[in-house]
């Protein structure tokens, strides 16, 4: 198996298998490539516990490292997935809110390990770096928005 040059490596306090083996039935492209245990006690775990998880959430390599309580997830730090419809952003929030995550702002929630996701159709995307009136416009309904509505962006867009 090739060693990829980037990795993201992702801290958990102690779950990293668990949420690796949802982010593969979640997303496309995604699957949990290898469980690697420790080969002595280590300041969070045992002997023989699982260290490192290697994943991929949509094609991107991760490591997922149960190190303990000692470092918090924060928003510095998130997945962006992009989204093609309502349809998309629906399923993606509706699975990690529905599985003890919480709601955030602006096309942002939190998995129930503390992780940041943006689920961010292409839609505003495509109105950010349209500029103007336009990126304006659809800047300001995102601003009011949890869960991104697709219909509201759009309406935005064109004025």
């Amino acid at each position: 198996m090739a060693i990829p040059k980037n990795t993201i490596c992702v801290w958990y306090e102690k779950d990293a298998e668990a949420a690796a083996r949802f982010y593969a039935s979640v997303f496309p492209d995604s699957a949990v490539t290898g469980v690697h245990r420790a080969p002595g006690d280590f300041p969070s775990g045992k002997e023989g516990g699982v260290l490192t998880v290697a994943f991929t959430v949509a094609g991107i390599p991760c490591i997922g490292i149960n190190g303990g309580p000692m470092f918090k997830q924060t928003e510095a730090f998130s997945f962006q997935i992009s989204t093609d419809d309502q349809h998309e952003t629906d399923r993606y929030w509706n699975a990690i809110v529905g599985n003890g995550g919480q709601e955030s702002a602006c096309g942002w929630c939190k998995d129930k390990w503390g992780v940041n996701w943006q689920i961010t159709p292409r839609t505003l995307i495509e109105a950010m770096l349209a500029g103007g009136g336009e990126a304006k416009r659809a800047f300001e309904a995102m601003m009011e928005m949890g869960k991104i509505d697709v219909a509201a962006i759009d309406r935005a867009r064109r004025g």
